[in-house]
C-alpha cells in the first residue's frame, strides 16, 4: 500500500489533467469559459493533503481492488470537498478571507463566481464519475454503488444537513450536544465515511467491511472535527492556513463551545479508540488507516 503523499501525488496529477488552467479570454462552444474553469482550478488546486482522495484509494487497495480504476471517484470526492470550502467561505455562511493559505475564491473572483464555481465543481464531480464508471459497463452495478453513496454523504441528510443545522444553530444562538453531534456527522463526518463506503463498493467488499470502514470514517470524521475545533482555538494561523477564532466570535456551535477544552480532548481519545477498534476486522492490512488516525490525534494543521 502506498503513503498518503503517494496517494495524494496520484489525485493532484489526474485533478490537473481533468481541469487544466485556461488561458484568459479563452472558451469555446460546449466547453468551459475561462472565467469559470479558472476559478474552479484555483481553488481546487490550491493544495490541501487531499485526505478523502486518498483515503478512498487505500481501502480499495485494502480490499484488493484497482485504485486506478477507482481515481476519478476519488477526484470527484476531492472536488466535492473544494466546492463546499467554497461555499463555506461565502459571506452568506463563514465570510472568510483565508482558505489553505491563500484568499478565498469569492476574494479573488467575486461572490457569484466563486458560487457558480461551487456549483461546477459539485456537477462536474458527477459528470466525471459517471464518466468512468461508463468506461466499465461491465461494472455498472459495483460503480452505480459508489456513486450512490458520494451523493448520499455529500447530500440533503449528509454534508448540506449538517452545514445547514450549523447555520441554524449559529443564528438560533446556541445549540445542544445533541444538535452538535448531528452537525458534526453531517458537514464532517459523512464526507469521510460515505467515499470509504464507495471505496467498499468499488472493491465488491462484504458487509462486514462495508460496516468496518464505515464505522471508521464516521469515528475519523468525529475526530477530525473535534482537532479542527481545538486548533480553532490553540492552534497557529500560519500552520493551518485559515483564520482562527471565528468560531467563537460568529457564536458557532463547536465542541469547545458545547464541551470545554478538557470535554473536547476526551472526544478525541474517544473517537479514536473507535476507529482503531473499527479496523480490527482487516488485521494488519489496515496499517495506513491506524497510522493516519494515530497522526490525525498529534495533527496540528
Amino acid at each position: 500500500m502506498k503513503t498518503l503523499h503517494e496517494y495524494a501525488d496520484m489525485v493532484e496529477a489526474r485533478l490537473d489533467a481533468l481541469l487544466p488552467e485556461m488561458a484568459d479570454g479563452a472558451y469555446e462552444m460546449g466547453g468551459m469559459p475561462w472565467l469559470l474553469a479558472n476559478s474552479m482550478h484555483y481553488s481546487l488546486m490550491a493544495g490541501g493533503k487531499r485526505l478523502r482522495p486518498a483515503m478512498l484509494l487505500a481501502a480499495v487497495e485494502m480490499l484488493g481492488g484497482d485504485a486506478g480504476e477507482a481515481l476519478d471517484f476519488a477526484c470527484a470526492v476531492e472536488m466535492i470537498h473544494t466546492y463546499s470550502l467554497i461555499h463555506d467561505d461565502l459571506p452568506g455562511m463563514d465570510d472568510d478571507t483565508l482558505r489553505r493559505g491563500r484568499p478565498t475564491n469569492h476574494v479573488v473572483f467575486g461572490v457569484g463566481p466563486a458560487i457558480l464555481a461551487g456549483d461546477g465543481l459539485l456537477n462536474f464531480a458527477f459528470e466525471t464519475m459517471l464518466r468512468a464508471a461508463s468506461a466499465h459497463p461491465q461494472r455498472a452495478a459495483a460503480n452505480l454503488a459508489a456513486i450512490c453513496e458520494i451523493a448520499h454523504g455529500s447530500g440533503v441528510t449528509g454534508m448540506i444537513a449538517g452545514q445547514a443545522m450549523d447555520l441554524h444553530c449559529e443564528r438560533a444562538d446556541g445549540g445542544d450536544a445533541g444538535a452538535l453531534d448531528y452537525i458534526q456527522r453531517g458537514k464532517t463526518a459523512c464526507m469521510f465515511a460515505y467515499p470509504l463506503r464507495a471505496a467498499a463498493r468499488l472493491a465488491d467488499a462484504d458487509a462486514a467491511q462495508l460496516t468496518a470502514l464505515s464505522d471508521y470514517g464516521m469515528a475519523f470524521g468525529l475526530l477530525f472535527q473535534a482537532t479542527d475545533d481545538l486548533l480553532d482555538v490553540t492552534g497557529s494561523a500560519d500552520a493551518m492556513g485559515k483564520t482562527l477564532g471565528k468560531d467563537a466570535a460568529s457564536g458557532k456551535l463547536t465542541c469547545v463551545s458545547a464541551l470545554g477544552i478538557d470535554g473536547t480532548r476526551a472526544r478525541i481519545e474517544r473517537e479514536h479508540r473507535a476507529a482503531v477498534d473499527a479496523l480490527s476486522i482487516f488485521g494488519a492490512r489496515a496499517a495506513f488507516f491506524v497510522q493516519l488516525v494515530d497522526d490525525m490525534v498529534e495533527r496540528t494543521h
